[in-house]
């Protein structure tokens, strides 16, 4: 039966739903909820269209903080709607001129339809564009004869959650997507093109077909963004403005670094870097046991208050208030409070500059009828090593007994992948020697 609109259903409400069940029906019931009025042809261009000409288009495909809706403080905002998108491969080893070609056309297309993010406006509120990568798994480096170059820190999933001592499955896909807007429909719309399922998306043709080289395998979408943990999951104690599910915002200017911190400088992929994507389960019932200020020192540190930050973290603006002191004196607040705070812990692994090591990019809320709540987390880092020093840091403190420990107690890892993210130049079915071809 057709995913139709209820106009007695929160529009927010039904976008998510749309997003989740996904396909041509939701794509066009999503379209008309979004436009608010009827859609007689969801191929016609209902958003701000790409530019013609790629040359203006970064190198770097995770270069997205230029074109992302920013707060008053000057935060960077992510998009509302995520959609990870899982594919397995299925075309020849190594690929042929006409696959990557294939590959190259569609996401092409996809820039073509919509523009890169808020097309780079200063001051958008709304994020009407896209924002989007491709990343590669071990896994589908490991069919070509060659290794890639020694200089990539790219170890397979598995030896992730092995290191990390976790009970978690290992992502067996050769490729993910990374999807992000404010609209449902422009994910929606961006899905079905890349499969073939439509020849016009927001108004351009679609050249290409990911059909012909990829299998989809799994599809993930997740909601970020002020009031929406609450719409989408099912429980009463977030708070209805939260933009997270444990109630406080993320991400903030400080506990980011720069895009230039993660990318390569040199070598066959230069301009790229890694990426790992999760999937994990949050036990909300027992972290809103605490109080609220019991909450803000485990997430921020104790010397954080109610009242520094505000009901959800708005009132810290860009800046966590996380300093060289802070860790510096964990221990002793540790043992003094019996509480130490996950900003703080995480703050241990940073470089000389007490700049973070991984630049996130989706907190994504998800329900999950194994936990109280589920997440979409990616992080790009040069290296995959710089993801485990900071999940490392997470743990509890070996020489001090805390009572409560930062929010790696109400985690728990279901999924990892890793991945790399290829420049532009080379995102279609990249060898992992592309300077030998």
């Amino acid at each position: 039966m057709p995913l139709e609109p209820n106009r007695a259903i929160p529009r927010r409400e039904f976008v998510r739903s749309a997003v989740a069940i996904g396909g041509a029906s939701a794509l066009s019931a999503c379209l008309d909820a979004e436009a608010d009025e009827d859609v007689a042809d969801p191929g016609e261009p209902k958003f701000p269209q790409g530019r013609e000409d790629f040359s203006a288009l970064p190198e770097r495909q995770h270069a997205w903080n230029d074109f992302m809706v920013r707060e008053p403080s000057g935060d960077t905002i992510l998009p509302q709607q995520q959609l990870l998108l899982f594919v397995e491969y299925t075309g020849s080893v190594p690929p042929t001129d006409d696959e990557r070609a294939a590959v190259e056309d569609t996401l092409r297309s996809v820039e073509r339809a919509y523009q890169r993010g808020t097309g780079g406006t200063s001051g958008a509120t709304f994020l009407e564009g896209l924002l989007f990568l491709i990343g590669y798994a071990p896994a589908f480096f490991d069919r070509f004869d060659a290794d890639l170059p020694p200089g990539i820190d790219l170890p397979d999933p598995a030896t992730v959650i092995e290191q990390l001592e976790e009970d978690a499955t290992p992502e067996s896909v050769d490729a993910v997507l990374v999807l992000n807007s404010d609209y449902g429909s422009v994910l929606l719309g961006v899905e079905e093109a890349l499969f073939g399922d439509v020849d016009r998306l927001n108004g351009v043709a679609v050249e290409g077909d990911f059909s012909s080289v990829f299998k989809k395998v799994e599809r993930r979408p997740a909601v970020v963004g002020r009031g929406n943990p609450a719409k989408e999951l099912d429980h009463d104690a977030i708070d209805e403005d939260a933009p997270m599910s444990m109630g406080y915002k993320s991400g903030f200017d400080d506990s980011n670094p720069a895009e230039s911190r993660v990318t390569w400088d040199d070598g066959p992929f230069a301009g790229g870097t890694t990426l790992l994507a999760s999937r994990l389960g949050i036990d909300l019932d027992s972290w809103y046991e605490f109080d609220e200020e019991t909450r803000v020192g485990q997430m921020f540190t104790m010397d954080h208050t109610p009242e520094d930050i505000g009901r959800t973290g708005e009132a810290l603006g860009a800046d966590s208030g996380i300093t060289e002191e802070s860790v510096e004196n964990l221990e002793k607040h540790a043992r003094e409070h019996g509480c130490v705070g996950h900003s703080a812990k995480a703050a241990r692994a940073r470089d000389d500059d007490f700049e973070p090591l991984i630049l996130r990019r989706s907190e994504g809320n998800i329900s999950d009828p194994a936990h109280d709540a589920g997440m979409n987390f990616t992080s790009l880092q040069s290296g995959i090593e710089d993801f485990l020093e900071t999940r490392k840091a997470m743990d509890d403190l070996a020489d001090v007994e805390a009572h409560k420990s930062g929010i790696v107690d109400f985690l728990t890892t279901e999924r990892r992948g890793t991945f790399l993210v290829p420049p532009r130049s080379l995102r279609a079915l990249p060898s992992p020697r592309p300077d030998e071809e």
